[in-house]
């Protein structure tokens, strides 16, 4: 084991990464938030995800690469990259896991989302951390799926035996005016009580953004983004088909595809914006936070970064959530449409691009999320600096300073 520092406390945060950014971007933003809360602090992040170099890290975060996989519309996951099967690749993810948590001997694990990894791969290290009287924590977003198919793929994984006894307590990353991601799971009620709300992660501008300068556009405008772009294709062509066939859209549009969206797309996409005087489109931006800060609105998909970005911003928003493979996105912008918090336009198959259009040409009508009061709502950061805190303080290290308790407790 690691020899420690008596000044600071090591934090390992596992992201199950197979495809996208929903999982990497959340934990960059905790382990942001708790090394700028605590000069000692240092954070590691293990993940999968293939392009978790891209993003820039603060000072004492680091991560470790695993080797990558991907998962096949059946449901099964295959080798990203190395050309071999599965289960090697599983068995390797899992011994780097392993082998990195006993070398860096953290003071506190987070995993966030899988509570025993993809298919198991963290239940050895959540064992051997608990052996060390580690404290362990599950963070979870504020909307996992439909009650019943969550039920059934936790029952399915083996996921509730296992929870009282490798968890110390459960964070969730919303407000239960939104979700109660775990309504329709029989907890026991010991597990209950380590539920904590803390309210959504408020994202920040970066420090020193490249301001990106572009061709055809200027401020304001509006910024599409369907986040890692895997599976946002619809999205951009009902946007792109609103403006091709309604010219007069008052406001301009810059479209950020996507780093996982297919390349013959990709090229397709940028075509027909070459053939509009008022979109642009860009494929990846690691600084997505400050082209949302200059943005008059955003069209957008449902997932719980974009959403907190939205808050953060306090930008008018319309939300365009997938309803599969589940119903997190659906669920997430229902809800938050009652709140009065965004416009929500369901994907009916058919995207109407007059309906598009009109939602393009009016968003400046529409409230900003701020109108709406929701208390606690943007109290995410603060409220996981202090839990952390608290976690560290009993285990005799350097407790992060702590800000006013927010947290909901169950």
């Amino acid at each position: 084991m690691m020899d420690g520092n008596p000044l600071g406390a090591r934090i390992l945060i596992y992201s199950h990464d197979s495809f996208g950014l929903g999982h990497l971007r959340r934990c960059r933003e905790i382990a942001h938030a708790l090394v700028e809360s605590d000069p000692d602090l240092s954070v590691l992040i293990l993940s999968g995800s293939p392009i978790i170099g891209s993003f820039d890290f603060h000072a004492r975060v680091d991560f470790v690469r695993i080797p990558g996989v991907i998962k096949l519309r059946d449901g099964d996951y295959v080798s990203l990259k190395l050309p071999i099967d599965i289960e090697k690749t599983l068995a390797m993810r899992e011994s780097i896991i392993q082998h990195t948590a006993d070398i860096f001997d953290p003071d506190l694990f987070i995993v966030d989302k899988e509570p025993l990894g993809l298919r198991g791969e963290v239940k050895a290290t959540l064992e051997l951390l608990r052996a060390r009287g580690t404290p362990c924590v599950l963070g979870l977003r504020d909307v996992m799926d439909d009650p019943d198919m969550l039920a059934s793929e936790w029952e399915r994984k083996h996921v509730l035996p296992a929870i009282p006894r490798l968890y110390d307590d459960i964070w969730i990353y919303g407000l239960p005016q939104i979700c109660e991601p775990l309504e329709g799971i029989e907890l026991p009620a010991s597990v209950r009580q380590r539920l904590t709300y803390t309210g959504y992660l408020r994202r920040l501008s970066a420090p020193h953004p490249q301001h990106l300068d572009f061709d055809k556009i200027s401020d304001p405008f509006i910024l599409v983004t369907v986040g890692g772009g895997g599976d946002g294709e619809a999205i951009v062509d009902w946007v792109l088909r609103a403006y091709e066939e309604d010219p007069s859209i008052p406001y301009p549009a810059l479209i950020v595809l996507g780093p996982f969206m297919g390349s013959e797309l990709q090229s397709d996409f940028q075509r027909r914006v070459n053939l509009l005087d008022r979109v642009e489109a860009i494929t990846f931006n690691a600084h997505v936070e400050s082209l949302m800060a200059r943005a008059l609105g955003v069209v957008c998909m449902g997932g719980y970064n974009t959403f907190c970005e939205v808050l953060s911003f306090d930008k008018r928003c319309i939300m365009v959530p997938r309803t599969v493979p589940r119903l997190e996105q659906a669920i997430r912008a229902t809800r938050a449409q009652e709140l009065g918090l965004l416009r929500m336009l369901p994907d009916d198959g058919q995207r109407d691009a007059r309906a598009m259009a009109t939602a393009l040409k009016t968003i400046r009508q529409q409230p900003r999320p701020s109108e709406s009061v929701v208390p606690g709502l943007l109290d995410g950061r603060e409220n996981m600096v202090k839990l952390t805190g608290q976690w560290l303080a009993q285990r005799g290290r350097r407790a992060l300073p702590l800000t006013e308790a927010k947290a909901r407790r169950w």
